[in-house]
């Protein structure tokens, strides 16, 4: 069944929704889980990876003096619990960008995926990306997708540091406010249904993804389409 989109953004989530949740819980985790000590250690004097050891000890109430190996152990515990805690997207985005930049990390799409980013890109629409992963992690995943580098595509990036919560209508203002676009211009494509309630509270359109495997594949979508493809959406550029 094909569902008809009328939208001048389509703003997409990464997680289950263009890419399966084992390539970022396996390829993307696995990687990072023995590197981030070390990236600490072979870092100290970068302002950013010394900002997230800060707000790591402050979130989880260690002392100054934490050593490298206990913030490693919180980090290893928000990873095991998926928190979506802002230093550790930010410590992983950072170790993903070298496996990237190395060749030693390569992301696979969805099959579906490539193809409508590049024909809606083509039909005029623009792309953003709203994911918990630092805005960095999201331009080298799509700069090292097994489609190519997909980068060109899009327009814009958000994560919960320059957006916010997920789950919160508060992001979906922010981002429409930066993109300069009305709400009804935009459109939220997500797994998650309480991501696509908070955006659809604030006069966006929203599509599920519901994809055979996946975590929310048979979550409760409630009024909002949805679909396992995302060549079913038919995005139609509205007319000035």
């Amino acid at each position: 069944m094909t569902i008809p989109l009328t939208a001048r953004w389509v703003v997409v989530d990464i997680e289950g929704t263009v890419t399966a949740t084992k390539q970022v819980h396996g390829v993307l985790y696995d990687y990072a889980r023995p590197r981030l000590g070390a990236w600490i250690d072979d870092h100290p004097d970068d302002a950013e990876v010394a900002g997230a050891v800060r707000q790591v000890r402050e979130l989880a109430g260690l002392p100054d003096t934490a050593t490298t190996a206990e913030v490693v152990a919180v980090l290893h515990e928000w990873m095991d619990a998926d928190r979506k805690a802002a230093p550790l997207k930010t410590l992983q985005g950072l170790v993903w960008q070298h496996g990237y930049a190395h060749g030693e990390l390569t992301i696979a799409l969805f099959p579906d995926v490539a193809p409508a980013l590049r024909s809606w890109h083509e039909a005029g629409v623009s792309l953003a990306v709203f994911s918990s992963g630092s805005v960095a992690a999201q331009v080298a995943l799509f700069a090292n997708t097994t489609d190519g580098d997909l980068t060109a595509l899009f327009s814009g990036y958000f994560d919960t540091v320059n957006a916010g919560p997920k789950r919160e209508t508060v992001a979906y203002e922010r981002i429409a406010e930066r993109l300069g676009a009305a709400a009804e211009d935009l459109a939220f494509l997500s797994d998650v249904p309480a991501e696509l309630d908070a955006a659809a509270a604030v006069g966006w359109r929203v599509v599920g993804l519901a994809r055979p495997g996946e975590p929310f594949a048979d979550a409760d979508f409630g009024p909002h389409p949805t679909t396992d493809s995302l060549t079913r959406l038919q995005v139609v550029v509205p007319q000035p």
